[in-house]
């Protein structure tokens, strides 16, 4: 029998998901008696390509990174995950193997939701399908733009688009993920993105504190070779 306080997990990760607002409190808790907690360690796999997934995961807490490595065993960041995401998604529409991996960027809990039970309320609350067809649209829209920035778009244009969604509408960037990961997920090498991050800080954009702490000296000028990548 699960603990109260996992059971108030599970209660708290289905009220997280978007794709579950809709649902009143009865149908919440529905949702919420087939799913346990899950916790894990910073840098743990919580599954690979080619295994067989029968789960819906829901981020309580903590970051989950989603990548693919080509066939030099060369990584591709995809997507970084935060609480109130949920991955694994495609398990509900087909049987096949998974295309990509899941790991924790620091120590993450989660609500694993049975795949099976949840079909079953997908037919029930049909609200929930189409929630569910359209964030996997909106990251469909993301990927492509993804493609298309790594294919016609110089890696200043990519670096400087980064650094400006990073920070928002304020000044200072705190990385969640290592550079490796955020060169990655941009289409760049490590080394290349060094280099750049010290090519805009020379030229007053930025200015680089530690290993994770990046401050927009000049948003205007970022915009600029952004425009002109």
């Amino acid at each position: 029998m699960k603990c109260h306080c996992e059971h108030d997990r599970d209660s708290n990760c289905v009220s997280l998901v978007p794709i579950f607002h809709n649902l009143t409190a009865d149908e919440k808790w529905e949702v919420a008696q087939i799913t346990r907690a899950l916790t894990v360690s910073k840098g743990e796999g919580i599954y690979a390509m080619g295994d067989q997934v029968d789960s819906l995961y829901v981020i309580h807490s903590g970051l989950v990174k989603i990548y693919r490595l080509s066939d030099t065993g060369k990584e591709q960041v995809l997507r970084v995950l935060r609480p109130g995401n949920f991955f694994g998604e495609l398990a509900l529409f087909s049987k096949s193997p998974m295309t990509d991996f899941a790991e924790s960027l620091e120590e993450c809990t989660m609500c694993v939701i049975d795949g099976s039970a949840l079909k079953g309320l997908m037919v029930k609350y049909p609200e929930i399908s189409l929630k569910v067809l359209e964030e996997l649209s909106r990251r469909l829209v993301r990927t492509e733009q993804l493609l298309e920035d790594i294919s016609l778009h110089s890696v200043e244009r990519r670096l400087a688009q980064a650094l400006l969604d990073l920070s928002g509408e304020g000044r200072e960037i705190e990385l969640e993920m290592s550079k490796r990961d955020l060169a990655s997920q941009i289409g760049m090498t490590s080394e290349t993105l060094s280099r750049k991050l010290t090519s805009f800080q020379e030229q007053g954009l930025i200015e680089q504190v530690g290993q994770r702490k990046i401050i927009i000296k000049d948003r205007a000028g970022l915009e600029g070779v952004r425009e002109s990548g």
